[in-house]
């Protein structure tokens, strides 16, 4: 299978080629050429663990990999996952559940991409020889779950731009305690989106990202995309069937990734209703899908602060297909949008999307209410999910994240201190990090004073 990227000025390359690549050279984001159609597996699929479904779902993408390879790689990504069936889906009443996705190595939804992506990256140094230098920025959990996705791999150095105190402490700590010498956690002065444009603007730089063989880890790295995909199959499978084709997905998200895995594999033909975006008071997507103007404001902090962005990363992928594959509307749009910060929609379909919003008090008032319906705690990204379930539908709830990352939100909140032994761990270990302006000339430099040209 071949990928295109969204501005359609880039060769199309092999998943391997566009999985090391990870942005487009054109600057756009890489989407498979075709979607398939996987409705007539589904039956097939309905016994399959996760492992087996992972594998199953993957080929068709990956078909540059020889399928022996490609199942070794998905059965050693979940290795480190607590939870026998990986991804549970946990009912609380008639018409909710629960998808709890924080069962893995740093206890959140990014690990089940980034452990895959992690062992990707290792296959393809072992087939061409060149060692790969990550880059990425992250608003919480991306970062962590991507150092864990790549420690003790040979010929990768990573490093990880995050918002100096605008991130959990415990999510902090995950990034700086690894002792490890190829990570280089960079705390950046200013916000996710900051980190994120200094990042999109040196992957910009094709000759700086040729030498030093640049890859992307956020959720732009298809791979991450792809393999997010996978659970929202396995949710669907969990249903009793009655319930599988009116369910409607609840999606805390900040830069769209999440969501936008579920509708490209309801594109694929996965029988979902509908989805709903549930965001922080960092609110553009709600903003968006509401009133169809997509328009930038100032981030703020808030109590779920892997959604404090107000870039959504991957819009431009759903964009593409809004704009009917048409690449050249596609450049059109994002120039806009770098030049104004505003583009409206004004026949946006929005039968397919909601979206709620919550903010910081919102959030407590949530895990309260969640804690005393159902006797079930919620991190306050899981929360936001809860704002506006529809009574018509099945609600499958995304649980981003493990309690136990922000322990103090959800002490003040309900008066519970969870914890998490993997995370208690973390308090007594050094931390090492690497304070940096948001400026991409300073990044730069810093990674060509840690790393050689290969």
């Amino acid at each position: 299978m071949e990928f295109i990227s969204t501005r359609g000025q880039a060769e199309p390359l092999g998943f391997c080629d566009a999985v090391e690549a990870g942005l487009a050279s054109d600057g756009g984001l890489y989407l498979p050429a075709e979607l398939p159609d996987i409705s007539g597996e589904l039956p097939k699929w309905d016994r399959l663990g996760y492992r087996e479904l992972c594998f199953a779902f993957m080929r068709y993408f990956a078909t540059d990999i020889p399928v022996d390879e490609l199942q070794r790689i998905v059965n050693i990504s979940y290795k480190r996952f607590t939870h026998p069936e990986i991804a549970p889906l946990v009912e609380l009443d008639e018409n909710t559940s629960v998808l709890e996705l924080f069962h893995g190595p740093t206890l959140a939804f990014k690990d089940f991409a980034l452990q895959l992506l992690g062992n990707f990256y290792e296959a393809q140094i072992a087939r061409t020889g060149q060692p790969i230098n990550v880059l990425g920025a992250t608003s919480g959990d991306t970062g962590s779950a991507a150092i864990h996705g790549l420690l003790g791999k040979e010929g990768v150095n990573i490093f990880i731009l995050y918002p100096l105190g605008r991130v959990s402490p415990l999510q902090e700590r995950q990034m700086t305690t690894t002792g490890a010498a190829n990570v280089f956690p960079l705390a950046i002065a200013g916000s996710f989106d900051d980190a994120q444009m200094a990042v999109k603007d040196l992957f910009g730089e094709l000759d700086f990202k040729r030498d030093y063989h640049l890859s992307a880890v956020n959720s732009i790295n298809l791979a991450r995309i792809l393999a997010q995909c996978v659970y929202y199959v396995w949710a669907w499978l969990r249903l009793p069937e009655e319930k599988r084709e009116g369910v409607e997905f609840v999606v805390p998200t900040g830069n769209f990734g999440n969501v936008l895995a579920g509708w490209l594999v309801k594109r694929m033909g996965l029988p979902v209703a509908s989805f709903r975006v549930a965001t922080n008071q960092n609110d553009i997507l709600y903003r968006l899908f509401t009133s169809g103007v997509y328009e930038v404001g100032e981030v703020r902090p808030s109590f779920a602060p892997s959604m404090d962005i107000q870039v959504a990363s991957n819009f431009e992928r759903f964009l593409y297909f809004n704009v009917g594959e048409n690449p050249e509307k596609v450049c059109q749009l994002m120039q806009q949008m770098r030049e104004t910060g505003k583009v409206e929609f004004p026949d946006f379909n929005r039968d397919v999307f909601t979206a709620s919003r919550a903010d910081d008090a919102d959030i407590k008032r949530l895990i309260k209410e969640v804690h005393e319906r159902y006797d079930y705690v919620v991190d306050p990204h899981t929360a936001c999910g809860f704002a506006e379930l529809n009574p018509d539908k099945h609600s499958v709830v995304l649980a981003t994240a493990h309690p136990a990352k922000f322990p103090d939100t959800i002490e003040a909140a309900i008066g519970l201190h969870p914890t998490a032994p993997a995370l208690e761990k973390l308090k007594a270990l050094p931390s090492v990090s690497y304070p940096l302006p948001a400026d991409k000339e300073a990044i730069r430099a810093f990674i060509e004073e840690h790393v050689s040209k290969a």
